[in-house]
């Protein structure tokens, strides 16, 4: 696999960064994971838009979206893929042994492999450890995934493939890697953004999609339950596209995934095969 470092492009298993880098020593950083089809990386500039927004929320500095761009292409074509997940992280660089951070460049890491399908389906479970609404980080795609691990680790104990965090209100939140969506009287709900989730791109565009298609879809706070007591849920992310909830802490769902669910998949991939960057 050959990946980009600082400009560089490389043999990942010997390419490198120092030990002593801010990302490494406290999670200081910011990412952005974009699926590619035919060799193009989907919503390029909403995933850049958003990488920003980040970057801003840390105090991080970012190389130019063109410097970013011809490094991503790079990437793509040395590994020669066509169909993959691409990763931009961006970190705070090389620093002392603590919190503060050194006078010096982002570390960029460029990176990108083949997908692993996703099933039609996915069963989740809720976590016992909430997301922190009113954190410094709240709705900011940082590199500081511990929380996240844990929760799928907790999952996947519990025959999951995907965990489910209520806030500290226990309101439904977010997933691991996903936004939440659930349908109830024909209205597709999921959590607002000041319920601490991360504002998902492909979340946007599922809402932007149930508005050409004439569905309610609402953004509202819910309780943690709803996502068990739904007609239909599903999530949505940039592999995943969207993927229909089955069982919910071993629950089934009425359907899954359910007409409203599988509108909005086809919907999804219409948009993929007509707009690349939408």
């Amino acid at each position: 696999m050959k990946v980009s470092i600082n400009g560089v492009l490389g043999d990942a298993d010997v390419m490198r960064i120092s030990p002593l880098d801010h990302g490494i020593l406290v999670g200081d950083g910011v990412f952005e994971t974009m699926r590619v089809y035919g060799g193009v990386p989907f919503a390029w500039t909403r995933h850049l838009e958003r990488l920003e927004r980040s970057a801003a929320g840390l105090g991080l500095g970012l190389p130019s979206v063109a410097d970013l761009r011809t490094r991503a292409d790079a990437v793509l074509r040395a590994n020669e893929l066509h169909e993959a997940r691409l990763r931009i992280t961006i970190t705070g660089g090389p620093a002392p042994l603590g919190s503060e951070r050194a006078a010096v460049p982002p570390t960029v890491v460029i990176a990108a492999s083949a997908l692993t399908p996703w099933p039609p389906t996915a069963d989740v479970v809720t976590v016992p450890w909430p997301r922190n609404e009113r954190g410094a980080t709240a709705g900011l795609k940082t590199i500081s995934y511990a929380e996240n691990v844990r929760a799928l680790a907790y999952a996947h104990e519990h025959g999951a493939g995907e965990a489910i965090f209520p806030n500290t209100r226990d309101e439904l939140c977010e997933a691991t890697g996903s936004n939440v969506f659930v349908v109830r009287d024909g209205v597709v709900m999921t959590p607002p953004a000041d319920s601490g989730c991360l504002l998902g791109v492909t979340r946007a565009l599922v809402l932007e999609l149930a508005a050409e298609l004439g569905i309610d879809a609402v953004e509202t706070a819910l309780p943690l339950d709803a996502i068990a007591t739904a007609e239909e849920a599903f999530l949505s992310s940039t592999t995943r596209e969207v993927q229909a909830i089955a069982h919910v802490d071993g629950a089934a769902l009425p359907i899954a995934p359910g007409p409203i669910t599988a509108q909005l998949a086809v919907a999804f991939t219409d948009l993929v095969a007509r707009d690349l960057d939408p």
